[in-house]
């Protein structure tokens, strides 16, 4: 992929009990949907709007540190694009400053475009999201960083139904996999347990 080819973000942010524990996810895509990276951030308390935002300002400065110069956001957050093009006026001062930020970062951009999904659309943002949440409700790190595109698509690429292989921890009566997998929030799942010698 060149430097200034095109990105397709898909962020979300969430926060329970809002204002409540908070943390967004970012996947970044090519516009034919292979995945570049995918990262998360356990925020601590604040709102789901100002988690929305700090999703998309996170997207912003992954594709200007990585020179993709050409911008596709997709967002379950209604508010934070109906913002960002000017459609609703930001009357909150916290955001207010979110806002101008993300502003001042898309003006360094080639091409920017923004839409509103529903959330079924969003389901990897959100898993990452609230895997954050998760990891930091048991009071572990998640990494903020983003994830290598060969650690994060091996298990998300496979297709319905097909087995996923992955090594686990078990510690304080707590299974914990080595890798994200990408199961939906609820989701049921057989598991087969391998002891190593």
């Amino acid at each position: 992929m060149t430097s200034s080819s095109e990105v397709v973000a898909h962020v979300d942010g969430g926060s329970r009990g809002n204002p409540g524990p908070a943390a967004y996810g970012v996947v970044m895509e090519t516009p034919a949907g292979e995945r570049i990276t995918a990262f998360a951030k356990f925020l601590g308390e604040t709102t789901n709007n100002f988690a929305e935002y700090q999703g998309l300002l996170a997207a912003l400065d992954y594709a200007l540190d990585h020179h993709h110069l050409h911008l596709s956001v997709l967002t379950d957050s209604e508010l934070v694009a109906r913002q960002i093009t000017g459609r609703y006026k930001v009357r909150s001062s916290d955001l207010k400053r979110l806002h101008d930020k993300a502003q001042a970062m898309i003006a360094r951009l080639k091409s920017f475009s923004i839409r509103h999904v529903p959330r079924e659309h969003n389901r990897a943002a959100d898993r990452l999201a609230n895997q954050a949440l998760d990891a930091a409700a048991e009071g572990l790190a998640l990494p903020s960083a983003p994830v290598p595109r060969a650690a994060s698509t091996r298990l998300a690429n496979a297709a319905p139904g097909e087995a996923l292989h992955t090594s686990a921890t078990f510690q304080s009566g707590v299974l914990r996999p080595h890798e994200r997998l990408p199961l939906l929030d609820g989701e049921q799942v057989e598991l087969e347990i391998r002891r190593k010698k």
